[in-house]
């Protein structure tokens, strides 16, 4: 199935190469006078035939970037793009040609494309950057064969010849190295394995989760333990003021009893102070270090 698709890939490219062959190039009179017409009029033939004329320069700075592991399709694609943009932009008054303004475009538009495909991590953040990710490869290629025996050069060698530091080419080198990774693709070397399948397994142990249970099961045995050493008074304080899902306002709770918010308030405090002498005997045998002993 997948190399019936590569080949009608293929054979659609070998078409579209035919069809733009076909296209001769324009004098720089006829550049001139189409750029002219489009750009006084908005005449959409005369920008249809300017960039038709202009399909091949794409296809070779296209070809240019195959290296980066992408189809030639969707390079070309995304030059195509640039290349209309240009149109568009074009100013015939300036004196030269359009591919010669139309070629920074199509490098862009195709230099974008490669970046955003390279990784989800966003790369080429900065001018720098981007000049750096593209040029690395192609620097490394000529000083090799530069070198005695063709061996690869240093970074601090590489740094001088690009004018940057050997810290950014060995931050470039890692990340341009560090391509995205599906875990559902196979593992070198190991048929029928997937990297998934060297992930840890985030799954806690049946004695750590037994002991966990153990510890909560008997936190909650403490704490009404020491609600049930509080006063009928006092613990309905403590249940309607922090156990429930609202908590009721200190007049409710005098309400209640028959007498003012600030003894309510007295109460609470009261109660909470039973709660903590007795929570941190519990806390001291458990090696659990209060916040009171830890200032």
């Amino acid at each position: 199935m997948r190399t019936n698709v590569l080949s009608e890939s293929r054979s659609s490219l070998t078409s579209y190469l035919g069809n733009i062959d076909r296209y001769r190039l324009m004098s720089p009179a006829q550049e001139a006078r189409l750029a002219r017409r489009f750009r006084r009029t908005g005449d959409p033939r005369a920008k249809k035939i300017l960039i038709t004329k202009n399909l091949r320069f794409v296809v070779k700075v296209a070809s240019e970037y195959r290296s980066y592991g992408l189809s030639l399709d969707d390079l070309i694609q995304e030059g195509n793009i640039g290349l209309m943009r240009a149109v568009e932009k074009f100013d015939p008054e300036r004196g030269f040609r359009l591919i010669t303004y139309a070629v920074w475009w199509i490098r862009a538009y195709i230099q974008e494309f490669v970046l955003h495909s390279w990784s989800l991590v966003r790369l080429g953040t900065t001018q720098a950057q981007r000049k750096l990710f593209f040029s690395l490869a192609r620097t490394k290629r000529e000083l090799a064969r530069a070198e005695v025996g063709g061996q690869p050069p240093s970074a601090e060698t590489v740094a001088e010849k690009m004018g940057v530091t050997p810290a950014e080419v060995q931050a470039m080198e890692q990340r341009i190295d560090g391509r995205d990774l599906s875990l559902d693709a196979p593992r070198q070397n190991r048929e029928g394995s997937r990297h998934v399948e060297s992930l840890p397994d985030q799954t806690p142990l049946q004695d750590d989760e037994l002991a966990d249970a153990e510890e909560r099961e008997e936190t909650r045995a403490r704490v009404n333990r020491a609600l049930s050493r509080l006063d009928p008074r006092e613990r309905y304080i403590i249940e309607r003021r922090f156990l429930g899902e609202q908590p009721s306002q200190f007049q409710e709770i005098g309400k209640t009893f028959g007498f003012s918010r600030e003894r309510a308030r007295q109460l609470e405090v009261r109660a909470k102070a039973k709660l903590r002498n007795e929570l941190r005997a519990f806390a001291r045998s458990s090696g659990i270090q209060t916040e009171a002993e830890a200032s």
